[in-house]
C-alpha cells in the first residue's frame, strides 16, 4: 500500500545549517510529497539591503526537498508570481511532460494556477529545481534537490552552500542588448582573465549588487558548526545566472566526490573548487584541528568577500577565521583535466561508432549585438539533434566567443570525453558542461536512453541562452 509521507520546512529551511539525517519513515515510504509556491519576495541579505524578488514558499533558496533514489515525488506547485511559471527539475531523468519548460513540455503555469509534478527521484546525487522563465530564475527561484545514495560514503556533518547573487536588473538588460559595461569578477590569475586579449569589451557581463550563500550576505551568513576531527560533507551549487564561481575552504584541501550529482571514479583532492553556472560540487574535508575557516568565494569583485561562510569546531564560532587570498597563485583547481586526468598512454582507444553525431560552432558575442548563436543560428531556427532510443550520440563544440559556456542537456546525464582534442583518461559523467572561450573545444557521448520527448540543449548563462543559444535533442519514434 503506497503511503505518501508530507514533509513542511520551517522558517530556517535554507539558512546554512546541518542537514539532519534523512526521517527514517519517509525514507521507507514508497512516495513522498512537497507543497511549492511562489510568490513575490523582498529579500534582505544584510542589514539595510532589500531586493523585489521572488521565492519558494516565503525562503530564498528554497527549501531543500529530498528523496530517496527511485522514490516516487509528487510536488504540488502553486504560482502566485503574477506572472506565467514552470519548474525544471535539473539534473532529473524523468518524463518528458515532467521536465518543466514551458511551451516544450508543458503549458505555463498561469498566475494563480497550479500543476502537480509527479516522477520518480533519479539519478541519485545534488540535483536541483527552478523556475524556467528566466527573470523568476535570476531573481530568487530556485533550490537544491538532494536524492538520497544509500552507497553514500557517511560524513559528521553534511552542509548544502549555494551560491547565489542579486543582479542589476539595468546591468542585466544592458548585456542582454550587448551593451553592458560589468568587468568580469573571475580571479586575476584565473584562466578566464588570463586569456582575455587586448581591448575585448565583453558585453554581455551582469553586475550583481549583492552576493550570497543560503540567503545571506558575509558577515550576516550563519556559521557551520562542527567539532575538532569531523568528516564533513559540502554539496554545492553554482546558483548564478551567468558566472563562474571559485570556491576555497581556508586552510583546506577538498576531496572532490561527485560532479553534477554523479560519482568520480576517483576522488580527487584539490585547494579551489571551480564552478560553472548550474554546476554542482560535492566535496569531504576533515576539520583536523580547532579553528575558523573561511569557505568563500575567490574572484576579482571588490565586494566578493560577500560570498563567505565560517566554518568553525565547536567553540571557536566567534575566532577570527582564517582568510584566504583573492588570488589562486599555486592552488590546485578542480579543472575537468585535474578531476578526470588527461590520457597520456599510447592511444589504444577504440572509439566505438556514433549512430549519431552532431557538431556545433558556438558563436555570437559582438560587442553591441546580443546574439549568441549555435551554427551561425539562434532558437528556435536552430534545427534540433533527431536521435532514436538507444542511439549513441556523439556531441562536438566549438567555441569561437570569448566567453565559456555552460552548456547543459535537459533529461539526460552525458560523458565529456575530450577537451581541446585531449582524451579524458576518467570521463566525467556531466548535465552541465563549460566549453572553454577562444577556440575551445569538448566531446560529449550519451546513450539515448531517457523518456522519449523534447529535451533541451542550452547555454545555462542565462543572458546566452536568452538570446538564441539553445537547441533540442528530439526522439523520433
Amino acid at each position: 500500500m503506497q503511503r505518501a509521507h508530507f514533509l513542511q520546512r520551517s522558517a530556517g529551511a535554507m539558512l546554512a545549517v546541518a542537514i539532519p539525517p534523512f526521517a527514517s519513515r519517509a525514507f521507507a515510504d514508497d512516495s513522498i510529497s512537497y507543497k511549492l509556491t511562489s510568490t513575490p519576495f523582498t529579500f534582505s541579505p544584510s542589514t539595510g539591503q532589500s531586493y523585489p524578488s521572488y521565492a519558494y514558499n516565503g525562503f530564498l533558496p528554497g527549501p531543500i526537498l529530498r528523496a530517496r533514489v527511485g522514490q516516487r515525488v509528487r510536488i504540488a506547485y502553486t504560482n502566485k508570481t503574477g506572472h506565467d511559471s514552470t519548474i525544471h527539475w535539473h539534473g532529473m531523468i524523468l518524463p518528458n511532460a515532467m521536465d518543466g519548460v514551458q511551451n516544450v513540455t508543458q503549458k505555463p503555469v498561469p498566475p494563480n494556477g497550479t500543476f502537480e509534478y509527479a516522477f520518480a527521484a533519479n539519478p541519485s546525487g545534488t540535483r536541483w529545481y527552478h523556475d524556467h522563465y528566466d527573470r523568476q530564475l535570476i531573481n530568487g527561484l530556485f533550490g537544491v534537490f538532494i536524492v538520497e545514495d544509500p552507497a553514500d560514503e557517511p560524513a559528521d556533518a553534511e552542509f548544502v552552500i549555494v551560491l547565489h547573487d542579486v543582479p542589476s536588473m539595468k546591468s542585466y538588460d544592458a548585456a542582454m542588448r550587448g551593451v553592458s559595461n560589468a568587468p568580469m569578477t573571475e580571479p586575476m590569475d584565473s584562466r578566464e582573465m588570463t586569456s582575455m586579449k587586448v581591448g575585448d569589451k565583453m558585453g554581455d557581463e551582469v553586475g550583481y549588487l549583492a552576493h550570497c550563500i543560503n540567503g545571506a550576505s558575509y558577515p550576516q551568513t550563519k556559521t557551520l558548526t562542527v567539532r575538532p576531527g569531523a568528516r564533513v560533507r559540502l554539496r554545492m551549487l553554482n546558483a548564478n545566472p551567468t558566472e563562474t564561481k571559485y570556491v576555497r575552504l581556508a586552510g583546506h584541501k577538498l576531496t572532490v566526490t561527485h560532479t553534477d550529482g554523479n560519482r568520480l571514479s576517483v576522488p580527487i583532492d584539490v585547494d579551489v573548487v571551480r564552478l560553472g553556472v548550474a554546476e554542482r560540487i560535492d566535496a569531504y574535508v576533515t576539520i583536523a584541528k580547532p579553528g575558523a575557516f573561511l569557505l568563500q568565494e575567490i574572484s576579482s569583485e571588490p565586494t566578493a568577500y560577500q560570498q563567505s561562510v565560517v566554518l568553525a569546531t565547536t567553540g571557536m564560532e566567534h575566532a577570527p577565521p582564517q582568510a584566504s587570498s583573492m588570488m589562486l597563485g599555486d592552488a590546485v583547481v578542480g579543472t575537468y583535466e585535474i578531476l578526470a586526468g588527461i590520457n597520456t598512454k599510447p592511444q589504444t582507444y577504440m572509439e566505438l561508432r556514433a549512430n549519431v553525431t552532431q557538431h556545433f560552432e558556438l558563436g555570437g558575442g559582438v560587442y553591441g549585438n546580443g546574439a549568441w548563436t549555435m551554427n551561425d543560428k539562434v532558437y528556435p531556427h536552430i534545427p534540433p539533434v533527431i536521435v532514436h532510443h538507444g542511439d549513441l550520440v556523439r556531441i562536438t563544440y566549438h567555441n569561437t566567443t570569448d566567453m565559456d559556456h555552460p552548456m547543459h542537456l535537459h533529461g539526460h546525464v552525458f560523458k565529456i570525453t575530450k577537451i581541446d582534442g585531449k582524451r579524458l583518461a576518467r570521463p566525467l559523467l556531466k548535465d552541465t558542461s563549460l566549453v572553454r572561450a577562444n577556440g575551445g573545444t569538448m566531446t560529449w557521448e550519451f546513450h539515448a536512453d531517457s523518456p522519449a520527448g523534447r529535451w533541451l540543449l542550452h547555454c545555462h548563462n542565462s543572458v546566452h541562452m536568452m538570446s538564441g543559444m539553445m537547441t533540442e535533442v528530439d526522439y523520433k519514434a
